[in-house]
This record gives structure tokens, C-alpha cells and sequence, in this order.
């Protein structure tokens, strides 16, 4: 069998979808520092960067999980065009582009406050079960893992803070999320748990 070092970056993903973990760690070797060098000439702030890069990274692993990859011959380019759109996310939250629009004569009298309201609780109620479920599976990872990801999406803390706070590099942090997604995604086909927030 040839060496991971032989392979292309195409072969490494399509061997990390077959489920050897140890192909992607290759894979995150040789295209990081380009990745990362992408998000920072763009963004130009190193912590963002490192933010944007560890986010990036965390939705290729979720995409190549879901079978969201194929082989085209441009691994680099499929994980830039990621990195592209994590950026332009993150310039838009930035933005506050969450502005809601009046109506033509300035009426927002035309909303229906009790369906709205109902809409509202009803996604409420959906949100809070699904956090319920989230802290279930949780409580089954691994410490170090479950530590990441409480870090990460419950006190919204960045990798690097992450790093900082638990005392390893960022790319283990990354790797403890890494992990924890592929044990929740798991969880949550073994118990048919349903985890799409409203």
C-alpha cells in the first residue's frame, strides 16, 4: 500500500470518507499554511484568521462526512472556495446585515402579532429541546472533547482562547472538535436525534 506521502490530496479525502482519520491529519499538514494564508490576506488579523481558518476546517470535515465532496482533482481549491464563504460570512455579521425592512409606507401594522408570536415560541420551544439534546450527547464525549465543544458553541470562545484556556496548541483543540463531531454525528444517528435548530 502506498505511503501518505505518495498519495494526492483528492486520494487523502476520498481515504478520510472511507473513515481513516489519519488521512486527513496528512491532508490538514500540506494545505493549512496555504489556507491560512488565504484567510489572512483577506481579513488581515491573525486572531480572526485563526478563527475563520479553525471554522473552515470544521465545515470541510462536516461536508466530506456528508458525502459533500468529489473528486474533481482541486482539493485546494474546493477548501478555498469554504474558507472564501466563512469570510464573507463573517464580513456580513459584521455589517449587522440583520435589518428589517419596512413596508412600502412604513406600516409594520400588517404583521399578525399572535401568529408571530406563536411562530416564535413554537421555534423557542424546538431551540430549547434541541439544546436539551445537544447537552444529552455531550455528556457522552470524551472530557477533553466535551470541554471543546462547550467552549466553542456555549461561551462562543475562539480556538486560540480555547488553547489558551485548556493549555494545548489550536490544531489539538481543532482535532478534540474534530472528534466530538464525528462522536456526536454518530450519537445522533444511533439515537435518531434530530439537531436542526429553528
Amino acid at each position: 500500500m502506498s505511503t501518505f506521502k505518495e498519495m494526492t490530496d483528492e486520494q487523502l479525502a476520498l481515504l478520510y470518507i472511507d473513515g481513516n482519520n489519519k488521512a486527513f491529519d496528512e491532508l490538514l499538514s500540506r494545505v493549512q499554511d496555504k489556507v491560512f494564508t488565504y484567510i489572512m490576506y483577506l481579513v488581515k488579523d491573525a486572531d480572526v484568521a485563526n478563527d475563520l481558518f479553525q471554522e473552515t476546517f470544521i465545515k470541510a470535515i462536516t461536508k466530506l462526512q456528508n458525502g459533500l465532496y468529489t473528486d474533481s482533482g482541486k482539493f485546494l481549491f474546493w477548501i478555498n472556495r469554504i474558507a472564501h464563504n466563512v469570510i464573507i460570512d463573517h464580513f456580513r455579521a459584521i455589517k449587522g446585515e440583520h435589518i428589517i425592512e419596512p413596508t412600502k409606507d412604513n406600516d409594520l401594522q400588517n404583521l399578525k402579532g399572535v401568529s408571530v408570536m406563536d411562530t416564535y415560541r413554537e421555534s423557542e420551544m424546538v431551540n430549547e429541546q434541541v439544546k436539551k439534546d445537544v447537552k444529552r450527547l455531550m455528556n457522552a464525549l470524551p472530557e477533553s472533547q466535551r470541554e471543546v465543544v462547550y467552549m466553542r458553541f456555549f461561551q462562543q470562545m475562539s480556538f486560540k482562547e480555547i488553547a489558551e484556556e485548556t493549555g494545548v496548541s489550536i490544531n489539538t483543540s481543532l482535532g478534540r472538535m474534530r472528534y466530538a463531531l464525528i462522536n456526536l454525528r454518530k450519537m445522533t444517528r444511533q439515537h435518531q436525534v434530530n439537531l436542526n435548530l429553528e
